[in-house]
């Protein structure tokens, strides 16, 4: 089975949600004996990337423009596609998924999975917006297959467009405990002693609210550290400035052992977001058994923590009382396992990746790629 997928920024490496589960899913799908093939950005994948284990990397042109990068690269996808003729075109993101019906014209069978709702995020204008609109209408009209990655999701597009969907979530990984602390301790950190964020520097993460948060309380000897990318766009301006006069550690984009190092020796992890599919950082957070304070948006309410865990999203005044409360808790190791077990079972990559394959089988056995008739 020759799966194309099409969506993805680049793996691996690049920092993002969809590019986790990409790197996550389809090393997994290879292993079940699937042929995959990831086409990625120039500007996120070096020229020399032609494979990341059993999965083939197919780099093609896109502008580096918001608004414009995800679109070019889809449509040029889709050509790319349509002359190599995969078994499955697999779309992630409902802004690719703009190319769907393309693809269904010229003959493909396509799978598209819906990450959440990103006309939702804060950085996007109203052009922008209706045409992420526009990207949910076409994947989910014209796509073989539709695959969520949460409930939330999936009741959303039930009540909107009145069509069924295959629900299949984000996984994590149990990882290995590191105990070395070099690179903690490069930026001044003591174990157990720092309340973590890792995400990318957008609007929608509101770094900016837990940084007032951590400001305003009473934890003594704790840092805030925030694990991601630093770009050169006025928000990110906004959160170094912030965090220079908050004393709050940037890393910039971390993997592999730096990350797991920051990770393992974390007091606390801390998702202020107002915009979740279904929220990665959070469940690999989890897996390294770090206690989570978390928004009450659907998303993250659907991960399913206990009700302390959870605070009013936008609201810095009950976060910085959670995170004095939390630096006043010392948990025992035993607490810390059960947390990992719990989403090593709940959250576990290899059902996900089966799930997923049986998707791709039930595509290739309906008849036709084309539709006869328009499905709008």
């Amino acid at each position: 089975m020759r799966i194309l997928v099409l969506g993805v920024r680049g793996i691996p490496n690049v920092q993002g949600g969809i590019e986790t589960h990409a790197v996550e899913l389809y090393q997994r799908l290879a292993k079940l004996g699937c042929e995959v093939e990831v086409v990625v950005r120039s500007p996120f994948v070096p020229k020399e990337t032609r494979n990341f284990g059993a999965i083939r990397i197919r780099r093609l042109w896109s502008p580096r423009t918001t608004g414009f990068e995800a679109l070019t690269h889809s449509i040029l996808g889709v050509l790319y596609a349509a002359i190599v003729r995969p078994d499955v075109l697999h779309i992630h993101a409902i802004g690719p998924a703009l190319v769907t019906p393309l693809a269904r014209m010229l003959g493909l069978r396509v799978i598209v999975t819906h990450h959440g709702p990103d006309y939702e995020r804060d950085k996007w204008g109203p052009s922008a917006r209706r045409a992420l609109k526009i990207g949910e209408l076409l994947g989910v009209r014209f796509s073989n297959a539709l695959i969520v990655v949460s409930k939330v999701i999936a009741e959303t597009i039930r009540t909107r467009f009145g069509c069924d969907c295959d629900v299949i979530p984000n996984g994590t990984v149990t990882p290995t405990l590191q105990t070395g602390t070099e690179e903690i301790e490069q930026y001044g950190l003591v174990r157990g002693r720092y309340f973590l964020q890792v995400s990318r520097l957008v609007p929608e993460k509101r770094q900016l609210d837990l940084i007032r948060a951590f400001q305003a309380a009473k934890c003594p000897g704790w840092k805030l550290v925030l694990v991601g990318g630093i770009g050169a766009d006025d928000y990110s301006r906004q959160v170094g400035e912030a965090a220079k006069a908050a004393g709050v550690v940037l890393t910039g984009f971390k993997n592999g052992t730096k990350l797991q190092q920051i990770y393992s020796h974390a007091g606390a992890f801390v998702l202020p977001s107002s915009h979740e599919g279904l929220p990665i950082a959070m469940l690999e957070a989890l897996s390294y058994g770090l206690p989570v304070l978390a928004s009450d948006i659907p998303a993250n309410l659907e991960v399913g923590l206990p009700p302390g865990s959870y605070f009013p999203v936008g609201n810095v005044e009950v976060l910085s009382e959670r995170l004095t409360a939390m630096a006043g808790i010392t948990e025992n190791p035993a607490t810390r396992e059960a947390r990992r077990r719990w989403v090593a079972d709940t959250y576990n990559w290899e059902p996900i990746a089966r799930q997923t394959y049986s998707v791709y089988r039930r595509v290739l056995a309906q008849p036709s790629a084309v539709p006869e008739q328009p499905p709008l």
